[in-house]
């Protein structure tokens, strides 16, 4: 099969290495097929909804990324988002200068950056599958949905399945969900549809307006908008506004009070413009082995 390659370029630091392995340690991630060295997936482009294969090594101040059909502007500007080489990362080592806590997780795992998912569309799907269930279920549900309507790719001689576009989920039905979320998903699709739940608008959007715009999505409350937009849009400066595990692991490694208001979290991350995304990825990554020595 013919390939595409290109190259992207990390301003500040970046490490692929630690990228790659939050992937395989993530429990909604670490199913992809991995040899430890490179990251390889199919998805949706949201640039045209047609599936992809994408397969990213690491290279010289960035990465090498192949692709199973040409990819244009759009798709090369998704596959940077999608490893936050997309905004200049420069300046963050300066906030965890002045923050000692964050500072210490940066030096643990240097040029760790947000691993996002492959569009806000999927980003929002999961949102919605994985409410009132473990990660592992999810991914197997996420997954058996992929197989079903999703297409299969090809890349580097291994199959990887792309979630379905949102007009294929449309009218989807029988996807092993309750019916409350089967119809949460479908609107979903229009939104995704109708230009909405994507990152060109998501991002053109200050941070707040974004979240409050996300929430008025069916099926999406305040830890959802955050995944959406943080995750899926990979929004760098954006903090969510209820977060129960996020806000446990700060009040671990910064001594709140059980009883602290989410107003004291946004306090807290203040400190963190114009990375308070990043920060918060770094926080929550701690949790799932890449951080460990």
């Amino acid at each position: 099969m013919t390939t595409h390659g290109f190259g992207l370029t990390a301003e500040g630091p970046f490490d692929f290495a630690a990228s790659l392995r939050f992937v395989e340690d993530w429990p909604a991630t670490s199913a992809l097929p991995s040899d430890g060295r490179t990251l390889r997936f199919a998805y949706c482009a949201e640039a045209d909804w047609l599936p992809i294969g994408v397969s990213v090594t690491g290279a010289p101040g960035g990465v090498a990324v192949a692709t199973t059909r040409a990819a244009g502007p759009a798709i090369r500007g998704e596959v940077a988002r999608i490893l936050s080489l997309d905004v200049d990362g420069a300046g963050f080592a300066e906030v965890g200068a002045a923050d000692p806590v964050l500072g210490d997780l940066q030096r643990r795992r240097p040029g760790l950056r947000p691993v996002c998912f492959w569009s806000p569309w999927e980003a929002a799907c999961w949102a919605v599958i994985v409410q009132r269930s473990s990660m592992l279920i999810a991914s197997r549900i996420k997954q058996r949905v992929a197989e079903r309507y999703g297409a299969t790719v090809t890349v580097d001689g291994r199959k990887c399945t792309a979630f379905p576009p949102p007009m294929t989920l449309l009218d989807a039905g029988g996807l092993g969900l309750p019916a409350q979320k089967e119809e949460w998903l479908r609107g979903l699709a229009r939104a995704a549809l109708d230009g909405v739940l994507t990152t060109e608008h998501l991002r053109s959007l200050a941070p707040e307006e974004a979240l409050a715009e996300l929430r008025a999505l069916p099926g999406v409350g305040p830890f959802s908008a955050g995944l959406i937009l943080i995750r899926g849009a990979g929004a760098p400066d954006a903090f969510p506004g209820d977060e129960p595990r996020l806000f446990a692991i700060l009040r671990e490694a910064y001594g709140l009070p059980e009883d602290a208001p989410p107003s004291a979290y946004r306090r807290l991350a203040e400190a963190w413009r114009p990375y308070r995304s990043w920060a918060s990825f770094a926080f929550r990554a701690s949790t799932y082995g890449v951080m460990d020595d």
